[in-house]
């Protein structure tokens, strides 16, 4: 038998031949989870190298895209310098003015002054062009290529239409990582990227108005709702923090900078975060609402909204009328004659009522949105985060905040910050641009990410799976991967030999009468002149001239509006007498007289700018059709039909000095 010290130096033995082994296999165990880090860390660089290689070639791709559509069009590199100025209608060509004046002062000194102390953008007066036109993207453009050595490489315009072009694709490239950072895969920025192409006729109109103001803003706008979504991921390390409120503070800051809308882009933004708050979606800041029962907490959540609703008017009206501010009374005009709380006959309301862009969204947008399937998907993710946004804001709202949801089954219904901020973005933006078809453009692009995240999102189809009682982790993975793919596919299908097309399609400018016009008034009137008309006319006249104009397309001044209801008597019902009294009263020397404004047939009838003019004054509309039993007849006929008559009380007072199809400029007799 083996003694006592035999049998413990045994299991002694043993002990230690278990522990070896237990260390052995502890040792393994970390070799493979260190491997096992390693090729994720791995896997996670090769995805974000190969994610945003793909983000920018969308970006850069979109963007040689839309350049090569715009050089198509117009044929921009082959037309006359006076052509590519008239090319840029309407406001455009104001803004573009101002750039073109930056790069042709002697110094940036001299350029800063003219801007500060402006006395031709309206004719005697002097007003402040940065302060009251978003026009600082034209100056800091303007700096820029005057200090960098491209000179003697890119003319002028091109640096401008390039740089628009290239913000596209940082526009694209935000568009596509808003996607990834809600699905978690590229594949979604991959699907919202070739949205926003296939739907470019409501996702864009840069290539044929290349200087517009939200054209500079909204890829700022992309960037700052990046920003905001990656802020409000959980779990981020002090110094992401802190990148991303860095990201948030300077796209807000330019945007707003770069857009005369910003502000109602950002106010919804504030009214989105604020209910997400009181929801209880987010990290709490207003803890005091987010106690007590249900109906409690309701009653103070619609109380305080309340409370900064009437606080909100209050102070707006006090400002306003404490600083004599009318630059936004038309807007309010207009919004009350939209939504049919009386209809008005305010002539500034009326123009913004008549124009298309301010209208209701077009049904046949939706049309097209179906044909890429933007819309079935967008609907399909919206319903599936609506449903899960109630039952999660309604658990919130039931009990004390920070408590566990009750029962393991609670725990699968969830509705990240970053979801539900994008979730509310979507649909306050969404409701904007239904009510006015202009603001579409800040939606649409927002659709495409929304709509190609949750067809990439794990979330959304394992609330579908589960809610069919279909869910395993293999089947939801299938899903997220091939529904995407298989839409990419189609749209390859359906659209790549249009796109092609497109691209080989070759057009030209051509608008003969207007160019005729410009040289006109460049050989033939003083430097000094004055010149009346068409707001949209005389923005070219500036551009393409750098004559002083009574009025101009920027419409957010009160005196402004009150300059161009005078001026346009021209098209209304009025004497010879006080026709000329108004303009001369304005400093005119040239009035322009357009065919397709005087006979109008582009609205219809009560929406032509006679009719609108004939209303406002008072007076009986033209043609077949009712009119308000008050409106009296004109004792004079129209103007602007008229004076072409060159009768004697019209003779004296206009001279006709230059006419083609399309224009007829008068001289204005000087004062007596």
């Amino acid at each position: 038998m083996m003694s006592i010290r035999q049998r413990k130096g045994a299991k002694a033995s043993e002990v230690s031949e278990g522990g070896a082994a237990q260390q052995e296999s502890v040792t393994l165990e970390r070799e493979l989870l260190s491997g096992a880090c390693t090729r994720r860390r791995l896997w996670k660089v090769l995805s974000l190298t190969a994610g945003g290689a793909v983000a920018l070639c969308a970006g850069v791709l979109t963007s040689v895209y839309l350049a090569t559509l715009h050089e198509n069009d117009l044929w921009f590199s082959n037309i006359k310098e006076v052509e590519r100025e008239i090319s840029f209608r309407t406001e455009c060509g104001l803004y573009y003015s101002y750039y073109k004046q930056m790069l042709q002062t002697p110094s940036l000194l001299q350029g800063f002054h003219g801007l500060m102390y402006d006395n031709k953008t309206e004719s005697m007066r002097t007003i402040n062009l940065l302060q009251r036109m978003n026009i600082y993207q034209e100056v800091f453009l303007s700096v820029l290529y005057r200090a960098l050595p491209v000179q003697k490489y890119l003319e002028p315009v091109y640096f401008y239409i390039y740089t628009l072009f290239g913000l596209q694709a940082i526009y694209v490239a935000a568009l596509y990582v808003t996607s990834w950072l809600l699905s978690g895969t590229w594949l979604a920025g991959l699907l919202a990227a070739s949205w926003y192409v296939t739907n470019r006729v409501d996702t864009t109109r840069v290539e044929f108005t290349v200087p517009l103001r939200e054209n500079w803003a909204l890829p700022f706008l992309a960037i700052q709702v990046a920003a905001v979504t990656y802020f409000l991921r959980p779990d981020l390390r002090p110094l992401s923090e802190r990148l991303a409120l860095l990201a948030v503070f300077v796209s807000t800051f330019v945007f707003s900078l770069t857009w005369q809308f910003s502000q109602f882009a950002m106010l919804l933004q504030a009214l989105g975060l604020f209910a997400l708050d009181t929801l209880d979606m987010l990290p709490a800041l207003k803890k005091d609402l987010k106690t007590g029962n249900l109906l409690s907490r309701l009653g103070k959540l619609s109380s305080h909204l309340l409370g900064v609703l009437c606080l909100t008017f209050l102070l707006n009206n006090l400002m306003k009328k404490t600083l004599n501010l009318k630059s936004d009374e038309h807007i309010f005009k207009f919004l009350k004659a939209k939504f049919g709380f009386g209809a008005t006959r305010d002539f500034d309301a009326n123009l913004y009522l008549c124009e298309e862009a301010f209208g209701l969204l077009p049904l046949n947008t939706f049309g097209r949105l179906s044909d890429t399937l933007l819309l079935h998907a967008h609907v399909l993710v919206l319903c599936v985060t609506v449903a899960a946004a109630l039952a999660v804001a309604f658990r919130n709202l039931s009990g004390p905040p920070g408590r566990p949801p009750r029962g393991a089954g609670a725990c699968t219904l969830g509705l990240r910050p970053e979801t539900a901020y994008n979730l509310v973005h979507t649909i306050l933006f969404g409701f904007l641009a239904l009510s006015t078809m202009r603001m579409k453009y800040l939606w649409t692009p927002h659709l495409c990410v929304f709509a190609a995240s949750g067809l990439c999102s794990a979330e959304v189809w394992g609330l579908l799976l589960r809610g069919a009682r279909l869910y395993t982790p293999a089947r939801m993975c299938i899903l997220r991967y091939s529904v995407p793919m298989l839409i990419l596919l189609s749209l390859c299908y359906k659209f790549w030999p249009g796109m092609m097309d497109e691209l080989s399609e070759l057009r030209e400018f051509y608008d003969p009468d207007t160019v005729e016009l410009m040289d006109w008034i460049n050989a033939r009137t003083p430097g000094t002149a004055v010149f009346a008309g068409s707001m949209q006319l005389l923005a070219g006249v500036k551009l393409c001239t750098g004559r002083t104009l009574t009025n101009h397309p920027h419409y957010e001044d009160s005196g402004l509006r009150a300059r161009t209801k005078a001026v346009y008597q021209i098209y209304a019902k009025r004497p010879p007498e006080e026709v000329y009294t108004l303009l001369r009263a304005l400093g005119t020397d040239y009035v322009i007289l357009e065919d397709s404004v005087c006979y109008e047939r582009r609205h219809q009838r009560g929406c032509r700018l006679r009719d609108l003019l004939d209303v406002a004054n008072g007076h009986v509309m033209d043609g077949p059709g009712e009119n308000d039993p008050d409106l009296k007849q004109a004792g004079h006929p129209r103007f602007c039909e008229e004076v072409k008559r060159d009768l004697p009380p019209y003779k004296q007072l206009f001279t006709r000095v230059f006419q083609n199809k399309t224009f007829h400029v008068y001289k204005l007799a000087r004062d007596k």
